[in-house]
């Protein structure tokens, strides 16, 4: 009886239809993969011995490899998202452009990360593996300005649509709860890409982030990726 009050408990049909899906999985991988870089830092600035290290450094070299090779060919989906943002024509001219450049520079990371997938997996060395890495980087510190610029408009529009709002009559209170759900979903999105764009920021040497801050702020932001992958296959 209580092995059966688990296995159909709603939870577990929660958990399995999360695990399902490819974005699910990434997010938990993902935090494992910044929360072992930063343990690595963190044990290497006390002092600790290699061999307490080595096992995170693993960790992180791991799962960012089995990440990468779960990004082959996602490309080809943001190449579509930036089609049909540029196709939508009666959205706001500043949500779709910034779309658009968020949807062509997650594209552009996501086909020179393949591109190194080879090099990366040791199949076949190449020597260009890291300049297509470092534009992997520029192309993706653009998509995730764009997002920014596009959360940080977003909360302004709402703003501006909460202040008409009358909660004298119903529609007027569903209109505001819906504006604050809104609103809380923006807030989600901005902290996420404010955490995010410290990776390539480092990686390219604009921002001087060692790999504790880094490591901490890819952990928050797979975090709330984990949260709003879960609560999308609620």
């Amino acid at each position: 009886m209580v092995a059966d009050a688990l296995i159909y408990h709603p939870t577990v049909s929660h958990y399995l239809k999360f695990v399902a899906t490819t974005v699910g999985r990434d997010k938990v991988l993902r935090t494992l993969q910044y929360f072992s870089r930063f343990l690595a830092w963190y044990l290497y600035r006390t002092n600790h011995p290699q061999s307490s290290i080595t096992p995170f450094e693993t960790t992180k070299k791991q799962f960012g490899l089995t990440r990468k090779l779960m990004r082959v060919g996602k490309f080809v989906e943001h190449f579509k998202a930036a089609a049909v943002a540029s196709d939508a024509k009666s959205v706001d001219p500043v949500l779709r452009y910034t779309a658009i450049g968020r949807q062509l520079g997650y594209a552009g990371y996501m086909l020179l990360d393949n591109a190194t997938v080879l090099d990366a997996t040791s199949i076949k060395k190449f020597s260009a593996s890291q300049s297509l890495l470092r534009e992997a980087y520029r192309a993706w510190f653009t998509g995730i300005t764009c997002s920014i610029i596009s959360s940080l408009y977003s909360l302004y529009r709402i703003r501006e649509r909460t202040t008409k709002i009358s909660e004298k009559d119903g529609e007027g209170v569903v209109e505001r709860k819906k504006a604050n759900k809104d609103a809380n979903a923006v807030k989600i999105q901005l902290i996420s890409d404010l955490c995010d764009i410290t990776i390539p920021s480092a990686a390219l040497g604009w921002a001087n982030f060692d790999d504790g801050f880094v490591g901490l702020a890819g952990t928050l932001s797979s975090l709330l990726g984990v949260y709003t992958a879960w609560k999308k296959t609620a």
